[in-house]
């Protein structure tokens, strides 16, 4: 352990307060593996920097709408961009349908698709930009 590590040692509520999150949603993420166990056991048991800086990363990807599968493929050192999968039978998705224009709509689960909120208000404004500059261009060319 690092004497960096030493200087910071945090207990679980302390730890849980820092990352905003509850102790019992810690102790979850521990339980699926999402965040490194305590160092120590029973009394003795502590978190260190490093157990912070997972639950800050798991924080952005949950605010950026990644579910708590594709966080465990990702802190497992999965390709930031993986491989369709098709939806399991029983597996429930909401898909957002976003209108553009009359007769143009783009259908997107931001999860499967892997896209924060910011990304797909960014994705739509570049659609947007291309559906009218397609128009523009075809209005030119038909005059």
């Amino acid at each position: 352990m690092s004497s960096a590590d030493n200087a910071s040692r945090y207990s679980l509520e302390s730890l849980a307060t820092l990352a905003g999150l509850t102790p019992r949603t810690v102790r979850y993420y521990i339980q699926q593996g999402l965040v490194d166990r305590p160092l120590g056991e029973k009394r003795g048991a502590h978190y260190v920097t490093r157990h912070l800086e997972q639950l800050l990363q798991i924080r952005r990807w949950v605010d950026a709408g990644l579910s708590l599968e594709r966080i465990a493929e990702l802190r497992a050192g999965s390709p930031d961009d993986p491989a369709p999968q098709a939806a399991r039978p029983g597996s429930v998705e909401v898909w957002s349908r976003l209108t553009l224009a009359d007769g143009l709509e783009v259908h997107l689960e931001p999860g499967r698709a892997g896209l924060s909120a910011e990304q797909v208000r960014r994705l739509i404004r570049r659609f947007t930009e291309a559906y009218r500059e397609v128009r523009s261009n075809d209005n030119k060319e038909s005059t």
